[in-house]
């Protein structure tokens, strides 16, 4: 352990939920060093964390500072079912970049080392590899490990978001798994779940602003609304709490578009409207668009703001984002709650 605690390194840091996340344990968790190569993202993790950020490929990095642990999501897109449409040859060379991780593991032989990643992975020819890796190659033997997939609202997120979680302790004999729940009925004296109600009721029914703004004080307003156009707003108003847009398809027929008449079935979160007393669901880049999810806020017609999708991360209102409304989107919804 490093004299100003326990320190860390993040790879494919994103906006830096999973650094946030160990640093809000309250167990001396600092982060020392992160590699991002989406740069207003590394530019989020700089101003938030002021360490030492490579905002580029982690093929580029030559030297790692000493650590305790090692934390990072290796890109997903070549195991999620929305990379399916990527080719052959991005995908491919998406699916090794978790070997880039193991690399910086050998490099500097933390205590311990976490990989988060779609559920996917851990189905994939790729993990079987990884396992393979894990219990042969000499310099990685001596950790034990642990994996699974784990949804976040069992462990006090707002958000239903299932993530496979892979865990190693060197020189120990075993790492116990799955973690207990702390929230669901599963969890000791079965603790509620949290809910939107809980983490973004407070704030106003119309956001003021349509822009990201920090005022003088360094607050930065997140709470901000687009303009949608008034067939918008009649769909939206067709929709009930918990409804999608098979809703839309009864109470307004007259408003679906051409590629729902075409297609009667299929995935019923499109043009979802939120419940109050439920998590969301999970929270993707484009949350801002009814279109692609359950996006609609429980009681007002509009889609959730990049505050309240920051807040259903887990992220305070005190954590700053660096770049434009859709870099900002992009990171939120690409972060570790």
């Amino acid at each position: 352990m490093g004299r100003g605690g326990i320190r860390t390194v993040d790879l494919f840091a994103g906006a830096g939920g999973l650094s946030l996340g160990f640093q809000l344990a309250d167990r001396g968790f600092e982060p020392v060093f992160a590699v991002e190569g989406d740069e207003a993202a590394a530019r989020t993790f700089k101003r938030n964390f002021d360490c030492d950020v490579h905002s580029g490929s982690i093929e580029d990095v030559l030297h790692y500072p000493d650590a305790d642990v090692i934390i990072g999501g290796p890109p997903c897109q070549g195991f999620s079912p929305l990379g399916r449409d990527r080719d052959d040859e991005s995908r491919a060379q998406l699916n090794e970049l978790w070997q880039q991780y193991l690399t910086a593991v050998r490099r500097i032989r933390p205590q311990a080392f976490v990989i988060e990643n779609v559920p996917e992975f851990q189905k994939s020819a790729q993990f079987a590899k990884l396992l393979r890796i894990m219990e042969s190659d000499p310099e990685l033997k001596d950790y034990a490990f642990g994996y699974g997939v784990l949804n976040a609202a069992d462990y006090g997120v707002p958000q239903r978001r299932r993530r496979g979680i892979f865990i190693a302790v060197r020189d120990v004999e075993h790492v116990p798994w799955p973690p207990p729940p702390t929230h669901g009925p599963d969890s000791p004296g079965e603790v509620p779940y949290v809910t939107l109600r809980d983490v973004i009721s407070d704030l106003p029914a119309v956001p003021e602003r349509t822009e990201i703004e920090i005022d003088d004080d360094g607050v930065q307003h997140l709470h901000i609304r687009r303009s949608p156009t008034q067939k918008s707003l009649d769909r939206y108003r067709a929709i009930p709490e918990g409804g999608n847009r098979f809703d839309l398809q009864k109470n307004r027929p007259d408003l679906l578009p051409d590629c729902w008449k075409n297609k009667p079935t299929g995935t019923t979160d499109v043009m979802g409207r939120m419940w109050w007393d439920r998590p969301s669901y999970t929270i993707r880049t484009e949350f801002y668009k009814p279109e692609k999810g359950r996006y609609l806020h429980p009681t007002y017609d509009r889609p959730i703001t990049h505050r309240e999708a920051a807040r259903l991360q887990s992220f305070p209102d005190r954590f700053t984002f660096e770049g434009s409304k859709i870099e900002v989107g992009r990171q939120i919804g690409n972060a570790v709650p």
